[in-house]
């Protein structure tokens, strides 16, 4: 029973693992509409990816209960964990971002020519991602709260990207995850997320102090309005508000 953790650790790395085959594809088009519209499409089987995703992290939680209510938690249980986290959130999600650096330039004029070297900042995301997650395995105070951006946090917001791209049939919103400069500003702006001190809150309520749960259910009734109304457009509404939530109430963020 004390492995049984260990097993879901492997599922998430396994889930992570299966992301990225249904993301490395290669055979992004062009699709002209009726009235000449050019738009970009690439296999759809890359919309497989942000459910493995979900998968890598549903097996992720599982994990860490198992861990605690087993009191199997131990050395090399944290050390796995991480390396699975780093496929899983990590590198997945830094191939999603691949992809669509690579569909932004693909809707110009010599955009099947694109030097590597445009794409590779999409590699920033798992490295800071790595080293977020080497931290937090030497850092023991971040049990209640973290230090930086969580790594499951950032994947599951990135792969929200190609369920948006494909159920949102707004104009602006393709355009914007379609944009080269708001794309490397993405992969910057987390990557610093990740890397950073600044306290972010962990989502495990306190019994003790309802003043810390306050932003905890904040967050929870934002995210219930923001998917009732916005859909998958909801995901990254809700890791902003994450964050703004968490340097709002950073003096009750223990």
């Amino acid at each position: 029973m004390k492995q049984l953790p260990h097993f879901f650790t492997l599922l998430n790395l396994f889930f992570g693992c299966v992301a990225l085959i249904c993301i490395l594809q290669n055979g992004i088009t062009i699709v002209y509409s009726n009235d000449g519209t050019q738009y970009v499409d690439i296999p759809e089987k890359i919309w497989l990816a942000p459910l493995f995703i979900s998968l890598a992290a549903l097996a992720d939680f599982v994990d860490g209960l198992l861990a605690r209510w087993l009191k199997a938690s131990s050395n090399l249980g944290r050390e796995l964990d991480s390396l699975a986290d780093l496929v899983s959130f990590g590198v997945a999600p830094g191939m999603i971002l691949y992809q669509f650096l690579r569909m932004s330039y693909m809707r110009q004029a010599d955009g099947a020519d694109v030097s590597i070297l445009l794409l590779l900042p999409a590699l920033i995301l798992p490295c800071a991602a790595a080293f977020r997650l080497a931290v937090f395995n030497l850092d023991q105070s971040q049990s209640h709260s973290f230090k930086g951006i969580p790594v499951p946090a950032v994947g599951m917001m990135i792969a929200s990207f190609p369920l948006i791209y494909w159920t949102k049939n707004s104009n602006w919103v393709i355009n914007l995850l379609l944009n080269k400069w708001v794309l490397y500003a993405i992969i910057l702006l987390l990557s610093y997320g990740m890397v950073s001190r600044f306290r972010v809150m962990s989502m495990k309520f306190s019994r003790d102090a309802s003043g810390q749960n306050l932003p905890r259910i904040i967050l929870l009734v934002i995210a219930l309005v923001s998917i009732f109304l916005f859909q998958w457009l909801a995901v990254p509404l809700i890791f902003l508000f994450y964050i703004v939530l968490s340097l709002i109430f950073k003096n009750r963020i223990v």
